[in-house]
């Protein structure tokens, strides 16, 4: 088995996520802050994969409450297809619903009491979690 490396692309900050080698739990793994360069931010996604030896990078999917496919997914897919543009052929790259994956995530992290200010610096990666563990429950 190998690991699979969950990504929450957001606009500042970028979240991931990192499963253990068995593919069944997701763990928050890193948050990389956006640069303003975006070729860069792949290149810290790929080499957060490569680094965690995972063979499989899943994006995930902004989709929207109504179906209608807005600016967030329509980014997010031309993100997904830079990033597998610059991967090694051996890591594979697909796209998976992440609706709601913030919305997840603060709430768990209010839940367990994790202070506001803290929250803004892991909500990311945890966001990805949250996606990644879908991900992970429905490829089980």
């Amino acid at each position: 088995m190998s690991r699979t490396l969950g990504v929450d692309l957001g606009e500042r900050r970028i979240g991931l996520a990192i499963s253990d080698p068995l593919g069944t739990i997701a763990s928050p793994y890193l948050v990389i802050e956006r640069r303003g360069n975006p070729a860069a931010d792949y290149k810290a996604i790929i080499a957060a994969a490569v680094d965690a030896d995972a063979m499989k990078i899943v994006v995930g999917l902004p989709r929207s409450l109504s179906g209608r496919k807005g600016p967030a997914e329509r980014s997010a897919i031309s993100e997904c297809d830079a990033i597998r543009a610059l991967v090694p052929e051996t890591i594979e790259v697909e796209m998976f619903d992440e609706r709601l994956t913030t919305v997840i995530a603060q709430r768990s992290l209010i839940e367990a009491g994790v202070r506001r200010k803290n929250r803004k610096k892991i909500v990311d990666k945890v966001a990805a979690a949250v996606m990644l563990q879908s991900f992970l429950d429905s490829h089980g």
